[in-house]
């Protein structure tokens, strides 16, 4: 699982020109599921940015997770993260998990965001042709995977 974290001052994402889900300060991320990712990685995934300290504190330092600044969350699905460009300069996407298996794990790691943390996640849609809008804050941009 690969996710690609943007502090932002705002987000949203739109599907055909209808905002579908936004937030204000917090954290844009951009989640690909792979072959192989389950249950395991995905709650890895969900802990790890819930408590990742990219916030400032009052001395300046980041040191603070979106939770401690009462952010919000809006997780959007990526396949292309696992766009592999080794060979050429076409991607092939080989290592990205079919949607059959991807879905339900995206919906899942949706579910549990929602249900273990006090703060809005929001979503755009599983699969479609989406366009997101973001102030990037600071710029803060953070690469995880599992």
């Amino acid at each position: 699982m690969r996710a690609v974290v943007q502090r932002v001052t705002r987000a949203s994402v739109s599907e055909g020109g209808d905002v579908i889900g936004a937030i204000g300060h917090g954290l844009l991320v951009l989640v690909g599921i792979g072959k192989g990712d389950g249950p395991e990685q995905m709650r890895w995934m969900c802990d790890k940015i819930s408590k990742l300290r990219i916030f400032y504190d009052e001395a300046g330092k980041m040191n603070r997770s979106v939770q401690d600044v009462g952010g919000g969350i809006l997780l959007v699905s990526q396949f292309t993260l696992y766009g592999d460009c080794r060979k050429g300069t076409r991607p092939g996407f080989d290592a990205a998990a079919p949607p059959s298996l991807a879905e339900p794990l995206y919906d899942e790691m949706v579910r549990h965001l929602r249900a273990t943390l006090p703060l809005p996640v929001e979503t755009g849609r599983f699969g479609a042709e989406m366009s997101v809008a973001l102030v990037n804050d600071g710029p803060v941009t953070i690469l995880l995977e599992r």
